[in-house]
Parts: C-alpha cells; sequence; structure tokens
C-alpha cells in the first residue's frame, strides 16, 4: 500500500524541520506538505474499499543522503555512488481491522500494522529511469519481504510531470501465513479448506502518479495503483472466495512546496 499511518505520523514530526533552510533548490532539496483523501482495499486481498484522509509528506536531502516520503517510506544513503545508492530503508506494513473484515469478521484475526526495517539498493540510470531493491523485516514480527522497482519520469506534458512504477513484492513464509493463511479453526468457522502457504511471489504492481501546479508553491498530486496479487497469496481462499487478486489504490491530495 502506498501510504501508511504510523509512518506519515513519524513524516508529520519531521514537519518542524527549518524547512526555509533544507528546501535549497541549489543542492537538489525539496521539501512537499500536503493533504488529500485515499481509495484502497480494507485489507490485503479485499475485494471491499475503504477511505481515509491521509497527510501527504515527500522531504528529498540528497547531500544529506536523507529522504522520506508517504509513498516510499524513509532512506538514508551509505552507498553513495555516482549511479549506484543504498542504505537503510524503512516503512509500514497495513494490518486488517474488525470493521473492514465484514463477513470475515470474528472468524479471522485481526491483524495490527507493523512498522518494518532493512536495507536498499538502487541503480541510478539518469534523471528519468532507476531501478532497484528493497529487502526488509518486521521490526515486531517475524515478517520478511523482497521487492523490486523500477521507475520511470517520462517527459513532462506542459506543466504536468508524471512518473510510471513497477514493483514485484515476494514475502517469507512467515509473512504470507499472517496475512493469506487460514487457520483451522478458521477454516471451519468459514467453511473452507485450511490455507498454509509458504515463502513466494505475492504482488506485482504498476503505479501511476502526477503532479500539477496550480501556483508556485502549491499543485495536486493524484496517484492510481492496480497491484495484482500472486501465486499463494492469490490461491487462499480469503482471496479467492471473499476476496480479490485485483486490488486498486487511488489517492489525491493538494501540496505545499517550500
Amino acid at each position: 500500500m502506498p501510504i501508511a499511518r504510523p509512518c506519515l505520523l513519524f513524516a508529520l514530526s519531521c514537519l518542524s524541520l527549518p524547512f526555509g533552510a533544507v528546501a535549497d533548490p541549489g543542492n537538489g532539496a525539496s521539501v512537499a506538505i500536503g493533504a488529500g483523501m485515499q481509495h484502497m482495499p480494507g485489507w490485503a486481498g479485499s475485494r471491499s474499499y475503504r477511505s481515509d484522509p491521509i497527510p501527504f509528506v515527500d522531504i528529498e536531502l540528497p547531500q544529506q543522503g536523507f529522504s522520506l516520503s508517504t509513498e516510499d517510506g524513509l532512506q538514508y544513503d551509505l552507498i553513495r555512488g555516482a549511479h549506484m545508492h543504498g542504505g537503510l530503508y524503512g516503512d509500514f506494513q497495513w494490518g486488517r481491522e474488525h470493521d473492514d473484515l465484514g463477513q470475515l469478521a470474528g472468524k479471522v484475526p485481526t491483524l495490527t500494522a507493523r512498522a518494518t526495517g532493512g536495507g536498499y539498493l538502487e541503480w541510478d540510470a539518469g534523471q528519468q529511469f532507476d531501478a532497484g531493491m528493497r529487502l526488509s523485516h518486521d521490526v515486531n514480527g517475524a515478517g520478511a519481504y523482497l521487492q523490486f522497482y523500477a521507475e520511470w519520469d517520462p517527459p513532462r506534458l506542459g506543466l504536468l510531470e508524471h512518473s510510471l512504477e513497477l514493483r514485484w513484492q515476494s514475502m517469507n513464509d512467515a509473512a504470507m501465513r499472517r496475512f493469506f493463511g487460514v487457520a483451522p479453526a478458521s477454516a471451519q468457522a468459514l467453511g473452507v479448506p485450511a490455507w498454509e502457504p509458504g515463502a513466494g511471489s505475492e504482488l506485482a504492481t504498476l503505479e501511476y502518479d502526477l503532479f500539477l501546479p496550480t501556483s508556485k508553491h502549491t499543485g495536486l498530486v493524484a496517484s492510481v495503483e492496480y497491484g495484482f496479487l500472486l501465486g499463494q497469496a492469490a490461491d487462499s481462499p480469503l482471496v479467492s472466495r471473499y476476496g480479490s487478486r485485483n486490488q486498486l489504490t487511488e489517492s489525491l491530495a493538494y501540496v505545499y512546496h517550500f
């Protein structure tokens, strides 16, 4: 999911930074904050959706090797080559709330959201294309996640800035069972076979982002993300009988650039 609540809360705590000092276009730094709405699946694999108000934060400080975004999480460069970058990475995994479970409520467990931490490597092929990988682990749990991604920034269309990103994510067996497994007690309550998936591919995603300036410092940010569940995640009875392998997330925010 592109935006995670605790990551947002941490990002908002950074708003006390002296933006006028750090957001210097001369050194490539930029700071943007805003607010909007997001429409997303109620849980991983859900066919029902929820809408939430969201803050928007995007802080890029290249000279410090630091970035914090409600889209891409936290990154801190330890490798600062001309084209290769790598370092520490942090983000968040959504959970599963009772109110979003519908007919599954009381039959499958709710899941608390979890912070994840790890590292990343990224190859910057120029101003328009980059590709990389992220490897992370639950800070308080056994789940592990591997993600590969590639992003392309096409030429501007007038004032419109836009980008396309393709991602593939896999999970270890602990994470896969947590999100998509069906324990015997839950299987009996639902009348479905128990499901104990192992490690493997979980999700392929294509995301389109755009920014349309409305003044020198303000603009609209929009994102549309289509995800397609893969392998044992898609084969889970939670998805095949009660959910959907097609996952669509949309967001729109009004932002201010310092």
